[in-house]
């Protein structure tokens, strides 16, 4: 079984199984336009496909895990477990933002500060300022692990027919073809006025995006695209006037239902265009197994 090697805000890993339960049986390539840590890409572990995210430091990220693994598990034994490593790298790791020849010729570098951040900082966050740099501040763990080795050497391999990405997501309206199976995991539609999901990220993600995001869904399924969607209820409206969506509510305990009637406290939706006979689990019931 393949393990995410980062951890990222609204990681699937808790509903791995009713997201992969309402995918079809079968399907040819696999794209993820929002891949975050990926944990549902490393679950499917798909021959084929692409990942993106307009983060460019996780797909770097991703890219160095594909095609340098010995190298980043190299770079990941020099770091220190201290305040001030940390504080030292976070600084190196925001220098990549502004020189551009630095970053190309230093991305193991580069990757391996991310993860070393990453499993170090405060509560595994990832958390950009405004102007995209990293400014989490330093965990207080006992012994994290950064090196991952076997982490890496298992994704490395789950990678290798995967293409990376680093654009607009729109961009699998092109690449996935008759078949396909498309996992969207946007940031999500706030729940209030107060609430924030976008902060994974210097740029937002806002109602129009949403739009957009279910444009696409749309243009997907007219090209015989299978489609899930992970997002907040108040999306939902988005999709109401498209018969080939169906809504599956999944409610703070992790428990599924349907009808929203009966769906308890709401902690996000799946939206989908596979149809109840061709998904994996047929039945409400199968997700209790």
């Amino acid at each position: 079984m393949v393990e995410p090697i980062l951890k990222w805000a609204g990681g699937k890993r808790q509903l791995l199984s009713e997201i992969t339960g309402l995918f079809p049986t079968s399907y040819e390539a696999y794209h993820e336009p929002f891949v975050g840590g990926g944990a549902v890409f490393f679950h499917l572990d798909p021959d084929e496909g692409t990942i993106n995210d307009l983060n460019d430091r996780l797909t770097t990220f991703y890219e160095v895990v594909r095609d340098q693994p010995d190298e980043l598990i190299e770079g990941n034994k020099t770091h220190k477990h201290s305040e001030e490593y940390f504080y030292e790298a976070r600084s190196e790791f925001n220098e990549f933002l502004s020189d551009s020849t630095l970053k190309h010729e230093n991305r193991v570098r580069e990757a391996s500060l991310l993860l070393y951040l990453n499993r170090t900082c405060f509560n595994g966050l990832y958390r950009e300022n405004s102007d995209g740099e990293f400014n989490v501040s330093f965990g207080r763990y006992t012994n994290p692990d950064w090196i991952q080795e076997q982490r890496i050497r298992k994704a490395s391999r789950s990678l290798q027919g995967t293409r990376v990405f680093n654009t607009d997501f729109e961009y699998v309206v092109e690449e996935a073809t008759d078949g396909d199976l498309v996992y969207f995991d946007p940031p999500y539609e706030p729940v209030s006025k107060t609430a924030d999901f976008n902060s994974y990220h210097s740029d937002g993600f806002d109602r129009d995006d949403q739009r957009r995001l279910r444009d696409a869904a749309v243009e997907l399924t007219e090209q015989n695209v299978t489609v899930l969607i992970s997002n907040s209820p108040p999306v939902t409206e988005l999709y109401e006037e498209h018969d080939a969506f169906s809504v599956t509510y999944v409610d703070a305990t992790r428990a599924i239902n349907s009808d929203a009637s009966n769906r308890g406290e709401v902690a996000e939706v799946l939206i989908t265009n596979v149809q109840p006979e061709d998904r994996r689990r047929k039945t409400l019931a199968d997700f209790t197994e």
